[in-house]
């Protein structure tokens, strides 16, 4: 025990490393789901890449616990500096580079909906701010070399470290409590507090780890007990630290649907549009013309999925997509601002931002309209963008989708649909069956009003 303690390898340190593994294993799982399995496009920018680097410093955290706390038994080598694993990688690669994405992430929440304007600085600007005091502090335990031989210091450092960690939570904390009236459609605020219980839940484990160690460095079984304690916490902190539904709300939604999750496939079905990819019965056979204007033509839902269709197949339907998501917004009523904003910031991620997943071809202008409005649930925010797209659908898409046979097979389909429901109206005429007070020996037609019609014949031949 004594052996094991000071050099690692005790059977609790190896059941500890694979609670870790099997937590990192869990989490990726929890990251990669959606885009293995429902096939969801992984998205650019901040929303993807702040998820990423997250489970990039999870890794980074448990990994510098084993190598620091000797869970492994390893011969001393100059790569397991405690310098390297307790401070850089621990600190601002680990625990402090997942709290800062975490509040770059609420920094944008409450930019987005409560300022309701876009966040005025980039997320690959403000994270390395964010993460600077950080730095600066590890460069300076770097100096002073304050690590004894089982990378312990002493209660001088502790509490500055402690704080430190501690500030962040506070901060983290400030951004939450502003966000604490806004109706969040995606549990955002709840993963906020669940990530703030658990952070400050696992400093206080870690400070009373700390203090055991420091203290009581004789004692073997406490040497191993706190150590586990230590990664264990840790472990269970970075699965339950993880949240898809703060940068990558749609996501999260469809995740969580595992049996149907084509019914929040799109941000209008999961905010709950109504009307929403649905069909009025008016439009299924409704007469398609090229005379009319394109804009009056994409008001008909049938109409605009075989123009989409015909767009994705020319590689160009990013403006088609962009009408679509527009017209599902101005389904959304002025006085639900908050759902509004969802699906602003929806559409400005996937069609407005340099390098989205479908930006579109409209004036910088119009693009910077957009990014600095100052009210993201205004009515004409996307306007000037749709009438640029809407001139350059009619130059190029409009003239080639006339002779397509996407427009072939939508004009058959209206005219099947317009024979089937004139023959429903037909056979849905109520024709009673009353009796004809004509006799049928007396009919001059010789019709027949009764259907059994040999019945009646036979009672004629009878009266003969």
């Amino acid at each position: 025990m004594t052996s094991c303690a000071l050099e690692g390898g005790c059977p609790s340190d190896y059941v500890a490393v694979s609670i870790s593994i099997l937590s990192i294993f869990l989490l990726v799982v929890k990251w990669t789901l959606p885009y293995i399995i429902h096939k969801v496009p992984r998205p650019n920018g901040s929303s993807f890449w702040l998820v990423a680097i997250q489970v990039m410093a999870s890794f980074n955290l448990l990994l510098s616990i084993v190598m620091s706390f000797n869970f492994v038994k390893f011969k001393r080598h100059w790569w397991r500096s405690c310098y390297i694993w307790a401070v850089w990688i621990e600190g601002p690669l680990g625990f402090g580079l997942l709290l800062s994405c975490r509040i770059v992430q609420a920094f944008q929440l409450y930019y987005i909906f409560v300022k309701r304007q876009m966040p005025p600085i980039r997320s690959h600007i403000f994270l390395p701010l964010i993460l600077l005091p950080w730095t600066i502090g590890s460069g300076v335990i770097h100096m002073k070399k304050p690590l004894n031989y089982h990378c312990h210091m002493g209660s001088q450092w502790i509490i500055p470290v402690i704080c430190l960690h501690a500030s962040y939570v506070v901060a983290l904390v400030g951004f939450t409590r502003a966000l604490h009236h806004i109706e969040f459609r995606f549990s955002e605020v709840k993963d906020l507090w669940r990530g703030i219980l658990v952070a400050t839940s696992c400093i206080g484990i870690w400070v009373v780890s700390y203090v055991l160690n420091e203290i009581h460095e004789d004692i073997a079984w406490l040497q191993v007990v706190s150590r586990f304690m230590l990664l264990f916490a840790t472990s269970i902190l970075v699965l339950a630290f993880f949240s898809l539904s703060i940068s990558q709300p749609l996501v999260s939604l469809i995740s969580l649907r595992k049996k149907d999750p084509q019914k929040c496939d799109t941000m209008s079905s999961a905010l709950g549009v109504l009307d929403s990819g649905l069909l009025l019965q008016g439009e299924q056979t409704q007469p398609i013309s090229p005379n009319e204007p394109l804009d009056k033509l994409l008001l008909n839902r049938r109409f605009r999925q075989s123009f989409m269709e015909f767009a994705d197949s020319c590689l160009a339907g990013e403006s088609v997509h962009l009408y679509d998501e527009v017209q599902q917004l101005d389904k959304i009523p002025l006085n639900d601002p908050t759902r509004r904003i969802y699906m602003s910031r929806h559409i400005i991620e996937t069609y407005i931002v340099s390098g989205a997943t479908m930006e579109v071809n409209i004036s910088h202008r119009s693009r910077q309209e957009i990014l600095a409005t100052l009210d993201l649930a205004q009515p004409t925010l996307f306007q000037n963008a749709v009438n640029e797209l809407m001139h350059l659908m009619k130059m190029n898409l409009a003239k080639d989708y006339w002779s397509s046979t996407s427009f072939l097979k939508l004009r058959e389909q209206v005219a099947m649909r317009t024979v089937s429901r004139e023959s429903e109206q037909v056979n849905g005429w109520n024709f009673s069956p009353r009796l004809s007070s004509v006799h049928c020996a007396d009919d001059p037609f010789h019709e027949e009003h009764n259907p059994s019609s040999s019945e009646c014949r036979n009672h004629d031949l009878d009266m003969k």
